[in-house]
């Protein structure tokens, strides 16, 4: 009964603290973003201050899903170190409940946090992000300046005797319409024949369109064009599962997208790294959960000095840079996705867990 009603306590105190986090790094995020996109959109045609905040307000679930993380570690550092403070801890302990038992709270709200981000904030972030990529495109228009933009995977069509390399600076409409896109033609001896440029690139029923082309030959002059259709022999589905990103892909639509990305025979790394990274993100937060343990529960009695709770923030960072640099290599297809996004947190577990048991029970 008193063990019941210590732990309603302690996960009450969890939620609480939680909760305060998240309103503070949204507000926080919200500002940063947004002074951030003000800052790098203010010159677009089409910017203005309500579609900056709207933009900021749909991005905010993609940047609390990548805080996350943080979030559990400080959660649980604070709610320890505040009932250290207090000698609640001391009571606890002092009624024979051990540190596995009055810690079952704690990792159940952190299982839980990670459990509501896979299912709920994930699919939120990745809708998020798809609409800020077509409000950006709006605002820069077609007649937009070139810009440095994330990595867009080129495609290679062959239809007859036609070789062409196709890129764009971003994409939209899940892979299917292109922005600033580029198509480079080849001869049967791979040498370049033509340079097509132009504004948006959308794939129709058996040809791609092309709007405002500028056509370059070599040894001529630039041609204009207002509009070309180019044959292709591309489906819509195969040009979606090659050009979407993983991060635009919701949880429950990524199984789905393995599997049609296989029936197309392309690399389905990207996206398999992804969805167990998003498998992995409950045990990740319980991990954050004992880093926060390991450097908390002890504070208060033995004077430790704030290095140590130093300490506990830059192994948590650590643990967060290694998994997202060892996903990296899951989603390049140099390690498997599995291991690369399920070894660093089971690691991290374990060695949280040694440590702990090392601290309590010798």
């Amino acid at each position: 009964m008193i063990f019941g009603t210590l732990s309603r306590y302690f996960f009450r105190r969890y939620l609480v603290t939680m909760g305060w986090f998240l309103i503070g790094v949204s507000a926080i995020s919200f500002l940063l973003d947004f002074s951030e996109t003000a800052g790098r959109m203010s010159g677009l045609p089409g910017y203005t201050i309500g579609g900056g905040i709207m933009m900021t307000a749909v991005r905010l679930p993609l940047i609390l899903q990548q805080t996350v993380p943080f979030i559990a570690l400080f959660v649980g550092m604070t709610v320890l170190i505040g009932l250290n403070r207090k000698y609640e801890l001391v009571v606890t302990r002092a009624a024979g409940i051990s540190v596995w038992q009055f810690m079952f709270p704690f990792i159940a709200g952190s299982l839980i946090l990670g459990l509501l981000t896979m299912t709920a904030l994930n699919p939120l972030a990745a809708w998020g992000q798809r609409q800020a990529l077509l409000v950006e495109s709006d605002w820069r228009g077609e007649n937009a300046v070139l810009r440095k933009a994330p990595q867009i995977p080129w495609l290679r069509q062959i239809s007859g005797r036609d070789d062409v390399i196709i890129g764009a600076q971003t994409v939209q409409e899940n892979g299917t319409k292109l922005i600033d896109a580029v198509l480079i033609h080849f001869d049967s001896r791979g040498q370049v024949i033509l340079r097509q440029d132009a504004a948006t690139a959308k794939l129709e029923d058996g040809y791609w369109q092309l709007n405002n082309v500028v056509e370059r030959k070599p040894g001529e002059i630039p041609v204009r064009k207002a509009s070309v259709q180019l044959r292709t022999n591309l489906k819509q589905d195969f040009v979606q599962e090659r050009l979407t990103a993983p991060e635009t892909i919701g949880f429950f639509d990524l199984s789905n997208r393995i599997a049609a990305a296989k029936s197309f025979g392309i690399s389905t790394k990207a996206l398999e790294t992804q969805f167990n990274s998003l498998l992995s993100q409950p045990l990740l937060l319980v991990a954050m959960t004992f880093i926060a343990a390991t450097v908390s529960l002890k504070f208060s009695r033995f004077n430790q000095s704030r290095s140590v709770i130093l300490g506990g923030i830059l192994s948590g960072f650590m643990l967060y840079v290694i998994t997202v640099l060892v996903k990296a290599f899951g989603s390049s297809g140099v390690v498997p996705p599995f291991v690369a996004t399920w070894i660093p947190v089971i690691v991290a577990l374990a060695l949280g867990a040694t440590i702990l048991l090392h601290q309590e029970d010798g």
